[in-house]
């Protein structure tokens, strides 16, 4: 088996914290023992580019249970767990190209290593996989079944290929499913980048004024979280329905030319780039904290910042402090990569028990369904999304009212009035 991975020696460690992830995937376990028994993907070869982490291992665990030939690749050059890499190797046989730090050469050429598997399925964390299918490993789009995709950004650039018809297998885009926006994007970015941002630099967050770039579902969760910790949040945005959402939820909101000025610490969750860019580096305090949450580093222009720099020192693992000719300090998180897997573990388990759930029964769907499917970005069934909160309120102990059928006629009925 060829893998290409920082220390196999590590594998042990890493078994045990799959196992402890495991623990706190109850959908995903009772998928597993279904996909076990039904083999739903056997034949099929699955390339995944995802985040290395506990949680990605358990549902690598639950594909290759279902019958599927995978392999993976980070799709982050930091956010791979070595010690995770290592146990999918020596005790899940499972292919892995990924270590935490590797160069963008090193990154892509993991990619190619993981498109050379010839895969009938793709799963994205970002898109990569896909974009880099399209632009130079044609030759293997005439196999390929289908794909599914994680992010925000991987959804908007591949609705953007769709768009132009340039998209050339159907895709699902799991980030959208309600179990995966609503509860991973909100509750656990909201919590994983504030751990991230606090074992990074072990700032008192209290008091601080905490700048959220982005009120969608992560900087909802982000903005909610960094309160809760005694922070006074501040809110850029660029739609006004969802910026008077973030007023209402009491939240300042100010552009980020003004925001600039004031903030202690700042994070991006937009999915665009240069959100934060030269001109606001130039009205920062003396000691901001500059971070990113959204899936690339381009959401801050880190060109601009190491122009306006005489000096960079690392002054804390995954703190880069940049001089500027001012005397200003400037402290960039993570290299401007996923502050919440790069310097902590990303998401806890129990929440991406749903995401990972949605990628394992889209996996299924994209292959039961490959001869009806256009080349275009589906939505998650809503079937699938409901079966995985039934599965989950059930693991919680939660208990639902049933409608009677008097209530049910009353529901479907327009005659009963006042």
């Amino acid at each position: 088996m060829e893998y290409d991975i920082k220390d196999i020696n590590q594998a042990e460690g890493g078994r045990r914290r799959i196992e402890w992830a495991e623990r706190e995937m109850p959908v995903l376990r009772t998928i597993l023992e279904r996909f076990k028994k039904e083999k739903p993907l056997k034949g099929m070869r699955v390339s995944a580019c995802l985040h290395v982490t506990t949680e990605t291992a358990n549902l690598m665990h639950v594909l290759a249970e279902g019958g599927a030939d995978v392999v993976l690749t980070a799709s982050n050059p930091l956010s791979t767990q070595d010690d995770v890499a290592a146990s999918l190797v020596s005790h899940y046989e499972i292919p892995v190209y990924a270590i935490k730090g590797e160069d963008n050469v090193t990154y892509y050429k993991h990619i190619e290593a993981a498109l050379d598997h010839k895969p009938h399925l793709t799963m994205d964390d970002g898109a990569d996989l896909v974009s880099t299918l399209h632009k130079s490993r044609r030759e293997l789009l005439e196999t390929i079944v289908g794909g599914t995709e994680e992010t925000t950004t991987g959804v908007i650039r591949l609705k953007a290929m769709a768009k132009d018809g340039a998209l050339e297998f159907p895709v699902m885009a799991v980030n959208d499913a309600m179990t995966k926006h609503f509860f991973d994007n909100r509750y656990g970015t909201g919590q994983s980048t504030l751990d991230g941002i606090i074992r990074a630099t072990n700032v008192l967050l209290a008091g601080k004024t905490f700048v959220v770039a982005g009120y969608g579902w992560c900087g909802r969760g982000l903005a909610q979280k960094a309160r809760g910790m005694g922070a006074n949040v501040v809110v850029t945005e660029i739609d006004p329905m969802v910026a008077l959402e973030a007023v209402m939820d009491g939240f300042r909101v100010m552009p980020m030319a003004e925001a600039a000025r004031i903030g202690d610490v700042f994070c991006t969750l937009t999915g665009d780039l240069n959100v934060i860019d030269k001109h606001h580096f130039e009205v920062m305090k003396d000691g901001a904290i500059v971070s990113n949450s959204g899936h690339f580093n381009v959401e801050i222009n880190i060109p601009a910042l190491e122009a306006m720099s005489s000096e960079k020192r690392q002054v804390r693992p995954f703190v880069d402090q940049y001089h500027l000719s001012d005397g200003r300090k400037i402290n960039l998180l993570g290299e401007g990569r996923l502050i919440n897997l790069a310097s902590a573990e990303g998401h806890p388990a129990s929440v991406m028990d749903m995401s990972f759930a949605n990628q394992a029964l889209s996996a299924e769907y994209m292959v039961q369904n490959a001869d009806n499917l256009e080349n275009r970005v589906y939505s998650v069934p809503e079937e699938i999304d409901r079966e995985i909160a039934r599965i989950k309120l059930d693991a919680m102990g939660v208990k639902l009212d049933v409608l009677t059928p008097q209530q049910e006629e009353y529901l479907n009925s327009w005659e009963e009035g006042t």
